[in-house]
Parts: structure tokens; C-alpha cells; sequence
């Protein structure tokens, strides 16, 4: 192969990647909307902080009562059609969350199909994930996943902002559920038409409960893999602030749907400048270290976050740590892939997210209740300084991630 051919702009000539990254813009667009649409809905219904807490646990239930076997079906089968299969969940919950805006239904519902959804999200992840190495060379796949956590972004800078005008436009959520219903089928065809790649082993995993927790055990035996998954489960889990944004938006900062949507799209504005500037850029030298600094620099954007009470100053910090997120999710994913060998990918990319997700919802019922109890300023500021906290004890304590100097196949 060229030096060419392995140059950081030479993944956007691989037809299949191009396919999967255009699949992932779509399933990142409805997923942010969606959670715009919800909080906003809910939080308009109840005036209750508390109320967003249970999205948090609708969504997290699937995750908890699934990641392993999600693991194993993306091990077992043809990923492509996995990938199919949960964006067809995705679908039907999006179908529920019509009908329950439309016809204002008890909140109940809209747990239930927030549910429903989480399961198509839940078996999609670790699919889509493990898909990725599949198609383009391990030299590449920094690269790659630079440049897909850039559409990525891309999606979530507009997804949030057209929800916020659907909703201010039209006074119900219910149009951003019906334009979710289209992109999952969209998605669908995609996938479909990325060519079917056997796994590297040639076997399917057995059916067994040693089988079903290798993914875990590898994780756990990698301290490398290991240190940036606790990291980045503790600095999310602590540090974000996605659930409160409605209450920052309407009770703190004063502003109304629309520029929520800005604010939901702002962290995804700063990740999509630093994952254009990943992906266009050799692998990260010092790996380890950067990985480490990011994620500080995260918690201290968000802690500005929590003493602003200017919109344009909440703003400029939540891009920043937008941008913080993308550096240490491009080099934890890289982590994760690259010492990882396929036959196990599935698995450990359900273990790996459920790291995420879970520090995601756990984190939403966690802000939500502290907020709740104290004030949503002050959960924002400990979260962030709390964050930094884990910065450095993991600077401290992992010598793996010190010494890790670049993201090379081992």
C-alpha cells in the first residue's frame, strides 16, 4: 500500500466508510433531536427538575439489562444487519413518541418509548462500533474516527437547532419524532448497502456465559483499555450538563426553545472543529497525556458553564468543552479498537458503552436530583471540578495511560 493510501485524508475514498459515516450522521441527528424534543416536553408539562431525572433512567435500563447480550448478537452476526434491525426498534419508539405528544398522553408513555428506543440504540452501538475496523486499514482508523466524530457532531450542531425551531414553530414536539421516523429508514438502507464482511476468526462466538463476559474480562485484563474507560465514565457521569439544559436555558439564562437548541448544539460545534482538525492531522503523539489534559480541560470549561449567566459566555464554554470531548472520545475509541482483536470487538464495544451510556443516564438522574436539592449552577461547578479531580488521580494512578506515546497496533 502508498503512503498515499495511508494518508489521514484517505479514508474518504473508501466507499464502505463513506456509507457507514453517512449512516452515522443520520443516527446521531435523530438521537439529538429526540433528547431535545423529550426534555423540552417533559419539562414544559411538569415544571419538574425531577421529571427529567427519569429519562435518564428509561434510557439507562436498556443498557443495563442488555449490553452484554447486544455484545454477543454483534459478535454472532452480520453487523450490517444488526444495525438494521436496532434502527428499526429506533423507529417504532419514534412512532410512540408521536403519538404521545399528539395526543398530550401521561408521562408514563413517554418513559415506555423512551425505552423502546434505548433497546434500538443499546443493540446498535456495540454493531456499529465493531463494524468500523472492518473497513478501512488499522493504520487509518484514528483517522476514521476522526473524521466519523465529525459528521457526527455535524449532526448534533443541526439536530438540536432544527429541533428547537420545530418545536417553537410548531408547539409540539411531535414533528421531530415523525422526521426521526425518516431518518431510521434512511439509515436502513445504508447500512444495507455497505458490503457484507465475515468476521477475522471465521467463527461465531459460542453460546456460553464465558463467551457472553469475554468482552468484559479483556477489558479488565487491558489495563490500558481499562484506565480510559473509567476515566471517561467518571469525567460524563460528574461533568455533564445535558439534562439541566432546559432549566439553564428558561430559569437562568432566560431564553426560550430556540436558543436551547443552541445550547444543546453548542459542545457538538466545538467537538466537529476538533474532529476536523483530528482527522486531517497525523495520530496524536504523547497519547496518553493529551488524553488526560482534555479531559481536565473538559471539567474546567464546564464548571465556567455552571458560574455564567450570559448566554453568549455559556456558549463559547460549552464549545469548549465540545472540543475537549471530541479529543478524548477520538483517542479512548482508537484505544479501544486498536488493542482490541475483532473476534472481540462486539463485546468489548457493548463494554465500552455501556461505560458511556451508563455515565450518560446515571449522570442525567445524578444532576437532576443534585440540582434539584441544591441548584442547577452548583451541580454544573462541582460537576466540573470534580472532573478535574478525576484528571488527575488518573494521571496518578494509571502509568499505562502516562506512557502511552502513540496509537499504534501493538
Amino acid at each position: 500500500m502508498t503512503q498515499n493510501a495511508h494518508s489521514p485524508s484517505a479514508v474518504l475514498r473508501l466507499r464502505d466508510f463513506r456509507l457507514f459515516a453517512s449512516a452515522t450522521f443520520m443516527t446521531a441527528g435523530l438521537q439529538q433531536m429526540q433528547a431535545v424534543a423529550v426534555g423540552w416536553d417533559l419539562y414544559e408539562r411538569t415544571g419538574s427538575v425531577l421529571a427529567l431525572a427519569w429519562i435518564g433512567i428509561a434510557q439507562f435500563l436498556p443498557v443495563a439489562l442488555l449490553f452484554l447480550p447486544a455484545g454477543q448478537i454483534a459478535d454472532r452476526f452480520d453487523r450490517r444487519l444488526v444495525m438494521v434491525a436496532s434502527q428499526a426498534t429506533f423507529a417504532c419508539g419514534s412512532i410512540g413518541l408521536s403519538i404521545a405528544a399528539l395526543t398530550l398522553a401521561e408521562p408514563v408513555w413517554i418513559f415506555a418509548f423512551l425505552f423502546l428506543t434505548g433497546i434500538g440504540q443499546v443493540l446498535n452501538r456495540p454493531s456499529r462500533d465493531a463494524l468500523l475496523p472492518m473497513l478501512v486499514p488499522a493504520p487509518l482508523i484514528p483517522n476514521a474516527l476522526a473524521f466519523n466524530s465529525s459528521l457526527f457532531q455535524v449532526a448534533s450542531i443541526g439536530g438540536p437547532a432544527l429541533a428547537g425551531v420545530l418545536i417553537a414553530s410548531a408547539g409540539s414536539a411531535a414533528g421531530v419524532y415523525v422526521i426521526n421516523l425518516v431518518l431510521s429508514a434512511i439509515t436502513m438502507v445504508l447500512a444495507l448497502a455497505i458490503r457484507a464482511r465475515p468476521a477475522a476468526s471465521g467463527t461465531r462466538p459460542p453460546l456460553t456465559v464465558e463467551a457472553l463476559f469475554a468482552g468484559v474480562r479483556h477489558v479488565i485484563r487491558t489495563r490500558l483499555i481499562l484506565g480510559v474507560m473509567i476515566v471517561d465514565l467518571f469525567a460524563v457521569l460528574f461533568g455533564g450538563v445535558s439534562s439541566l439544559l432546559p432549566v439553564f436555558a428558561k430559569d437562568i439564562l432566560h431564553v426560550g426553545p430556540v436558543e436551547l437548541g443552541w445550547l444543546a448544539s453548542a459542545q457538538a460545534l466545538g467537538a466537529l472543529v476538533m474532529g476536523v482538525t483530528q482527522g486531517m492531522r497525523a495520530p496524536t503523539r504523547n497519547a496518553g497525556n493529551t488524553f488526560i489534559v482534555a479531559v481536565a480541560c473538559y471539567g474546567l470549561a464546564m464548571a465556567i458553564f455552571g458560574f455564567s449567566k450570559t448566554f453568549i459566555v455559556s456558549y463559547a464554554a460549552l464549545v469548549l468543552a465540545g472540543a475537549m470531548d471530541n479529543l478524548s472520545v477520538v483517542l479512548r475509541h482508537s484505544v479501544v479498537q486498536i488493542y482490541t482483536p475483532d473476534e472481540l470487538r462486539g463485546r468489548v464495544s457493548a463494554v465500552n458503552r455501556v461505560f458511556v451510556d451508563s455515565s450518560n443516564h446515571v449522570g442525567t438522574i445524578e444532576s437532576s436530583v443534585l440540582a434539584a436539592l441544591t441548584s442547577p449552577m452548583f451541580t454544573a461547578v462541582a460537576g466540573g471540578v470534580i472532573t478535574i479531580a478525576v484528571a488527575v488521580i488518573a494521571w496518578q494512578r494509571f502509568h499505562e495511560l502516562r506512557e502511552l506515546k502513540t496509537l499504534a497496533k501493538p
